[in-house]
């Protein structure tokens, strides 16, 4: 018995994105219902589901795409911990904000990683582990 769209997206939401995608499903209830099951069927359903990219690669293009368009930091608030949910590391999410500056600049890349910042807190990761490798280098 195949899955429906709806289905195949909730599994992949809470896998890759867990409560915070949960949350963001939640808070369109009473407003815009329809935009939650829009990102339930088509993002998570038909698009997340496709087998040519990796879910690492999905989220790195995912928390790119967030940086670039600016403004998205409860977005990507989300994506970050995704990207840490499929085994994506700390240093490889800072490294991809970092090749962004040449096509961004340095206040959206600033913004995604004050970003990533609160959500390494969050999940305790070692911080001063991290920033001491970075400038080591």
């Amino acid at each position: 018995m195949s899955c429906t769209r709806f289905e195949l997206g909730s599994e992949k939401l809470k896998e890759i994105d867990g409560i915070g995608g949960e949350n963001v499903i939640k808070s369109l209830q009473d407003i815009a219902p329809d935009v939650g099951k829009y990102i339930i069927e088509f993002a998570f359903g038909d698009v997340y589901t496709r087998p040519e990219l990796s879910m690492q690669e999905r989220e790195m293009i995912t928390i790119t795409s967030l940086l670039t368009s600016g403004g998205c930091e409860p977005q990507l608030e989300v994506h970050i911990n995704g990207s840490l949910n499929v085994g994506l590391s700390p240093e490889k999410i800072i490294e991809t904000f970092i090749q962004c500056i040449p096509y961004t600049g340095f206040p959206k890349v600033l913004n995604a990683i004050y970003t990533a910042k609160k959500i390494f807190a969050e999940r305790a990761y070692l911080l001063d582990k991290l920033y001491s490798q970075q400038y080591l280098r």
